[in-house]
């Protein structure tokens, strides 16, 4: 059994299957609100639902579902040169390999995978070969490749042509990054600090992220304790949980008046 596998099993056993989501929460089957700080690995940073939601609805009542090229197929380029703020061609991946592998061959020498909000990032404009997973809440299997133009960028497209996508994930995608520029204004560190008193007693944070404090060894008891606390956090020791942007304090409650008892916490 993988680790989202384990989540979903956790999550069911305790509450039900999840009938609703919105922002940062998930509503069971037993009428209970679970604040999610896994998001999805990061895909639901921006929360459940949104705008790229209603674009997905209006073009799939197009009926543009086929594998041919429409006017949204171009549309991801466009959007992620605005999210990199430089002009870029892109490739569209089904594994965050193949992605990987195609922004290497097309600049081994700067080569990133892009993360919002970190504190040390990188001049995203000046990188030549970023692999972006979409803030879309929608699959794991959609991964962008978005290179700065030249030759080398070509060959490395021509070489690993990837997928075409149907036109609704297509336009779905190009809105997500649209919506991701957007927070990138809003959301700063005074949204994150605030849950400081009690996730730093169990993570280390950097902007909305959070790492485990405790011992590897003892991370799924966590996990399902903080399952325990209403509280859905990431399943996987290496990836780190995230900040629930919008909700109150007060949902970590739980969590700081029936504290787990950790080494090196």
């Amino acid at each position: 059994m993988n680790s989202t596998d384990f989540l979903a099993d956790e999550i069911s056993a305790r509450y039900g299957a999840v009938q609703r989501a919105r922002g940062c929460f998930l509503y069971t089957r037993k009428g209970v609100r679970l604040t999610d700080l896994y998001q999805e690995g990061g895909r639901a940073i921006l929360g459940w639902g949104g705008s790229c939601f209603t674009v997905f609805k209006n073009v799939l009542s197009r009926g543009l579902t086929g594998s041919y090229d429409t006017d949204f197929t171009g549309r991801i380029a466009r959007a992620a040169g605005d999210l990199l703020a430089s002009g870029r061609i892109v490739g569209i991946y089904d594994t965050q390999r193949a992605a990987l592998q195609t922004a290497l061959a097309a600049g081994k020498e700067s080569t990133s995978m892009w993360k919002p909000w970190l504190p040390d990032a990188p001049d995203w404009s000046g990188v030549a070969a970023v692999v972006i997973e979409p803030p879309l809440p929608w699959t794991q299997s959609l991964w962008i490749t978005a290179m700065l133009p030249s030759a080398q960028a070509e060959a490395a497209l021509a070489e690993h042509p990837g997928i075409k996508i149907p036109a609704p994930l297509a336009a779905a995608a190009a809105r997500s990054m649209y919506d991701m520029i957007a927070a990138l204004q809003e959301r700063k560190e005074t949204d994150w600090f605030i849950y400081d008193p009690v996730v730093t007693k169990y993570w280390t944070r950097k902007g909305p992220y959070l790492y485990p404090k405790l011992p590897r060894g003892q991370y799924e008891d966590f996990v399902k304790h903080c399952l325990d606390c209403a509280l859905v956090i990431s399943p996987v020791y290496e990836i780190p949980s995230i900040v629930p942007f919008g909700a109150d304090a007060g949902v970590f409650r739980k969590l700081k008046n029936t504290p787990f008892a950790a080494e090196g916490c």
